[in-house]
């Protein structure tokens, strides 16, 4: 299995998290800047990372990615078993992708120093709006580490280098980024280039 992956971006950072959090051992290919490698280029017709490769199957989207890595490598499980609360936790990471990651990846990429600002308001707002939900359980609406958690721990590890701070208002928003930064499977799914984010 291979994982072509970009040393900085949170899609692959959160597929790292899940082989990190798993025991996966993959050959990992970082991809960085507009030159991707050949082979990549044959492979996805999107010219995307994190693009994972698992024999004959090629997969480059990284919520199909990490949902596919849970099931074939099923301990420890990071979705529920209960169709109902799968179906909430899916509906969670819907949510996240397209609130919290469509502004990051807008942020990102701007060139504009009021649109950044703006931005950088509504990436803040959105995640204060949950601020609630990180206070009901141990991670985020679970006891268990799942991939609603794969997902929000690379963006919020990002908030510094985005010139976000949270505030006091967010105690709970802190004390779970600091459970989970401090987990192994962070920590080793970290790149050089992720560890300098937030120093």
């Amino acid at each position: 299995m291979t994982l072509y992956s970009s040393p900085t971006g949170f899609q692959s950072h959160r597929t790292r998290l899940v082989l990190a959090e798993k025991n996966i051992n993959m050959d990992i290919v970082n991809v960085q800047g507009p030159d991707m490698p050949e082979d990549l280029l044959d492979l996805n017709p999107y010219h995307s990372v994190p693009t994972l490769v698992d024999r004959d199957l090629v997969l480059y989207d990284s919520r199909v990615i990490i949902e596919y890595l849970d099931e074939r490598f099923p301990h420890p499980p990071l979705m529920p078993v209960d169709p109902v609360t799968r179906a909430q936790f899916r509906l969670a990471l819907f949510r996240i992708e397209r609130d919290w990651y469509g502004v990051a990846e807008d942020l990102e990429s701007s060139q504009d120093s009021k649109q950044a600002t703006r931005l950088r308001k509504m990436l803040k707002e959105s995640i204060l709006s949950s601020a609630e939900v990180f206070s009901v359980k141990r991670f985020f609406l679970s006891d268990e580490f799942s991939l609603v958690d794969c997902t929000i721990a690379p963006l919020l590890w990002r908030l510094a280098s985005y010139g976000i701070d949270l505030g006091s208002g967010a105690a709970a928003v802190h004390k779970y980024m600091d459970d989970v930064f401090s987990r192994r499977s962070f920590q080793e799914s970290l790149t050089e280039l992720e560890h300098e984010m937030n120093q």
